[in-house]
C-alpha cells in the first residue's frame, strides 16, 4: 500500500480531535526497552511522536488486521500489545503500556473498534437489524418503515391472566359498586337517625346497637 508521507504528516498533526492522545510505553523493535511516547489516534491510524507536539511523528501505525490484546507477561506496566496477522500467521507485535488501569481499558476499546474491518462488519450489522425491522413492521404509505409490533409483556404481570372486559362489564363492574357505596351510606344514614353509634373496623362497617 502506498502512503503519500506529506499528507499522512499532514493528517497527524491537523486541527481535528482526536479519537484519543496520551503518553504510552512503547517497546523497542530492536531495542526491547520501553521508551515514553506521546500517542495520537486518529481513525484507524495509531501515531506516536517523541514529544507532544511534534509536527511530524516517529511513526505510524495502521490498526487493520490486528488484534488488541493484554500482555499479561509484561510487569512493567499495564501493557497490552497489537499482534498483526498475515495469512493465518502472526506478523509483527507492538506492546504498549499505559500508567494505569483506567488508561489501559480506554486504549484497548478505542483501539478494538478502530480498525475499518470493524466498522464494515457494524455497517452490515446494522443493515441487518434495519432489514428485519423492516420485514416486521412493513412500511407506510410514505415508504417509511413502521416499528415492529410491541410484543413486550409487564414482567410483573407474569402468571396473571389477562382479562378483557368489555364496555358493557366495565359499566356493569363499575355501577356495582356504586350500589355498594350507597347501600353503606343508607345504613350509616339511617343508624345515625336512629343514635346508633357507628364505627369503622378495618374496611367494614359496623353498627354499635
Amino acid at each position: 500500500m502506498k502512503i503519500n508521507e506529506k499528507t499522512l504528516v499532514n493528517y497527524a498533526s491537523g486541527t481535528q480531535v482526536p479519537d484519543m492522545e496520551d503518553w504510552l510505553w512503547k517497546r523497542g523493535e530492536v531495542n526491547k526497552a520501553f521508551l515514553r511516547r506521546w500517542c495520537t489516534l486518529r481513525g484507524n491510524l495509531l501515531f506516536y511522536s517523541e514529544k507532544k507536539g511534534d509536527k511530524e511523528p516517529l511513526g505510524v501505525i495502521i490498526l487493520e488486521g490486528c488484534t488488541v490484546e493484554l500482555a499479561e507477561e509484561e510487569t512493567e506496566h499495564y501493557a497490552f500489545k497489537l499482534v498483526f496477522h498475515s495469512e493465518g500467521r502472526t506478523g509483527r507485535t507492538y506492546v504498549l503500556g499505559a500508567s494505569s488501569q483506567v488508561e489501559l481499558e480506554q486504549w484497548m476499546k478505542l483501539l478494538a473498534c478502530a480498525s475499518y474491518d470493524f466498522m464494515k462488519l457494524m455497517v452490515v450489522e446494522l443493515n441487518h437489524k434495519i432489514t428485519e425491522i423492516e420485514a416486521q413492521g412493513g412500511t407506510d404509505k410514505d415508504g417509511e418503515p413502521r416499528p415492529p409490533p410491541r410484543t413486550r409483556q409487564n414482567p410483573f404481570n407474569v402468571g396473571k391472566e389477562r382479562q378483557r372486559l368489555t364496555w358493557f362489564d366495565l359499566h356493569n363492574k363499575i355501577g356495582e359498586s356504586i350500589l355498594r357505596d350507597r347501600d353503606e351510606w343508607i345504613t350509616r344514614a339511617s343508624a345515625a337517625a336512629a343514635g346508633e353509634k357507628i364505627e369503622m373496623s378495618g374496611d367494614n362497617l359496623l353498627v354499635v346497637l
